[in-house]
């Protein structure tokens, strides 16, 4: 009859203080925890409760990056809807150069953000582009955010095409 031996794995700690009872860093005569292994647990729990700390904070700026891009949208999407309402004499000269707005908008006195409206016309039709970009791009030239707008963290780029006959 052949023998065999039941391996279980022990948890980290119990381990732990397994070796250092056979090294006899620890008198075996005591129940309870020793002063390193109670410190070695502070030390594992710090590293867990630092890791959920991170993920709380990418969690919030995440949230936050979500909420300005839903409002950029709702911001580019009423202005769609203003040029829309407009005559064709008043799409027209609008045409000749780029919209650019400052909008702050729970009036704090910061500029939340910037949106550029470009309308060009197409013979009966117009093509309108409205760019919202976050309120710190405000020292970009509007060429260079028109440009380049994603090396701007554009946060809402809507195009569309109004015709009258």
């Amino acid at each position: 009859m052949v023998k065999t031996k039941n391996i279980t794995k022990k948890p980290f700690l119990t381990r732990i203080r397994e070796h250092l009872y056979a090294r006899r860093f620890i008198f075996t005569g005591k129940k309870g925890f020793s002063l390193i292994e109670a410190l070695l647990g502070m030390f594992l729990m710090g590293v867990a409760l630092m890791g959920l700390a991170q993920l709380f904070v990418y969690s919030v700026l995440n949230n936050n990056r979500g909420d300005e891009m839903t409002t950029a949208t709702f911001l580019a999407r009423q202005q769609i809807e203003q040029m829309r309402n407009l005559l064709p004499d008043e799409l027209s000269a609008l045409s000749g150069y780029p919209l650019d707005e400052n909008m702050n908008l729970d009036g704090d006195s910061i500029i939340d953000f910037r949106r550029i409206t470009i309308i060009q016309v197409q013979g009966v039709m117009w093509e309108v582009r409205v760019l919202v970009f976050p309120g710190p791009q405000l020292g970009v030239s509007t060429d260079e955010l028109i440009a380049n707008p994603t090396d701007h963290k554009i946060r809402a780029d809507i195009s569309t095409s109004i015709s009258r006959s």
